[in-house]
């Protein structure tokens, strides 16, 4: 078995952008699980598929061949054979996720994929359920978080850097709703593992954060 660190958080915590940091600086691999729950999203969604619709979703997300490939050290989602790492960071595309993503098949339909990677790679995995289902047994576990005025500015201000039009109090609103939703579904809801160290990162910068979680790590596995 490989060396695993999970980290869960809540919607805009940043908890892709720190995995990816902590995985480059101990040379692990990268695995965004949020990404892959996206790329099922996205496809339901180009179908029409209401993603209320607890049956529709099942019967068809078995369609979304969903794989991971790495070049030049990038993580790339690939949905039915292409690249759609530019399509799934919308808000569209997230709000659908976070749906869809409770549905049990969804959630069986990727959940192998995760589990081999990490069996047989050192990985650090971001999601919601990582350290409570996915990796129950991952060496190390954080569960990063930020207020939800934190997140939303920082959303913003991602938004504002693209040159896209945003208006904060709408990012607000959809942050707390994603929270709800997360935190309520009835399938592995979002919640702190009880082996999980709470990283606040709403007054650090992003190697703060990433020299804390390399610290836990090396506290716990080194």
């Amino acid at each position: 078995m490989g060396c695993n660190i999970a980290i869960d958080g809540p919607a805009g915590a940043g908890k892709s952008t720190i995995a990816k940091r902590v995985a480059k600086e101990l040379s692990f691999i990268y695995v965004d699980t949020g990404a892959m729950y996206r790329a099922v999203a996205l496809y339901l969604q180009k179908k029409g598929i209401d993603g209320t619709d607890s049956q529709a979703v099942a019967d068809h997300c078995q369609e979304a061949e969903v794989s991971i490939r790495y070049e030049d050290g990038e993580q790339l989602v690939i949905l039915n054979g292409e690249n759609v790492n530019a399509c799934i960071r919308t808000e569209e595309v997230g709000n659908m996720a976070s749906k869809t993503s409770a549905n049990p098949a969804v959630r069986a339909h990727l959940l192998n994929l995760q589990r081999n990677l990490a069996e047989k790679n050192n990985v650090v995995m971001d999601g919601r359920d990582i350290g409570t289902i996915v990796l129950p047994d991952a060496q190390v576990k954080i569960f990063l978080t930020a207020s939800v005025e934190t997140r939303a500015n920082r959303r913003y201000e991602e938004y504002l850097a693209k040159g896209e039009k945003a208006d904060l109090e709408d990012i607000k609103k959809d942050i707390e709703i994603r929270d709800h939703q997360d935190m309520t579904r009835e399938i592995s809801p979002l919640r702190q593992a009880e082996d999980a160290v709470l990283v606040d990162s709403s007054n650090m910068n992003i190697e703060e954060v990433v020299a804390a979680i390399l610290g836990i790590y090396r506290d716990k596995v080194e």
